[in-house]
Formats: structure tokens, C-alpha cells, sequence
């Protein structure tokens, strides 16, 4: 259950990030010549683990008041809002 819950979380957030704007941020920070690319590896690891943390303990926290059922149809509709968004935005 933990490789599967594990490998789980990490696709869907790599598949979340990819082309996102903290990816093309970190893209712009590494395509400046005078940066170091480790520098900017770390920098942008750091932040991703920390946004993270920030989640799982927030997400720990509200699963205490909040059922499940009501987080994922949130989860959902707020996707689902972004998308609609997305979709009708110029």
C-alpha cells in the first residue's frame, strides 16, 4: 500500500507540474548562462518539498473536520473550475 499510494502521488503531481508555471519558472532561472543550474536545482527542490510539506500537513489537519467525500467533491469542482476557466479565458 505504500509503494502504491507513493507512486500514485507521484505521478499525478509530475504530471501536474509538467509545462506548469513553477516548471517554466524554474526553466527561465536555469536558461540564464551566469546562474548556477545546481543552484537552481536545489532552489526549486527546496520550494517543491516545502509546498508539499505545507499540503500533507494542512491535507492531515482538515481530514480531521472536513469528510472525505466533501474534500474530494471540492478537489474536483475546483479543477474542474480551473479548467472552465482556462477553457473560456483569452
Amino acid at each position: 500500500m505504500f509503494w502504491k499510494t507513493v507512486l500514485s502521488v507521484f505521478i499525478t503531481v509530475f504530471l501536474a507540474e509538467i509545462g506548469d508555471k513553477t516548471q517554466l519558472a524554474t526553466l527561465l532561472y536555469a536558461a540564464d548562462a551566469a546562474v548556477n543550474k545546481w543552484a537552481v536545482f536545489f532552489g526549486s527542490s527546496a520550494a517543491l518539498v516545502a509546498a508539499a510539506g505545507i499540503g500533507v500537513l494542512l491535507g492531515s489537519q482538515l481530514e480531521k473536520f472536513v469528510p472525505m467525500s466533501v474534500l474530494k467533491t471540492l478537489a474536483g469542482a475546483g479543477f474542474i473550475g480551473v479548467g472552465v476557466w482556462t477553457l473560456f479565458s483569452k
